[in-house]
């Protein structure tokens, strides 16, 4: 028989689990938009080569960096915001 400190156990982890599956999707859903959005900006519509040339490597370069930029910037403006009672 389960006592009241194994059932709150399993609850914790069934918590921790749930928020590792919400911070995996997060971290998916994220990856997606950036290569969209990178892609989108970055690479001509007629593909030429096979390989990336110079200036979509530098395009995508400046464009991944200055997403992960943003992100972190609005993460941190969102995590320092108080939440009204």
């Amino acid at each position: 028989m389960a006592g009241p400190k194994d059932v709150r156990s399993e609850l914790e982890k069934e918590m921790m689990f749930g928020m590792a599956e919400k911070e995996m999707e997060y971290r998916v859903e994220l990856f997606n938009r950036l290569t969209h959005v990178c892609f989108e900006k970055c690479i001509e519509k007629r593909h030429k080569e096979g390989e990336l040339n110079m200036g979509e490597n530098s395009c995508i370069d400046r464009c991944v960096s200055k997403y992960w930029q943003v992100t972190n910037i609005v993460g941190g403006m969102l995590g320092t915001q108080q939440t009204p009672m």
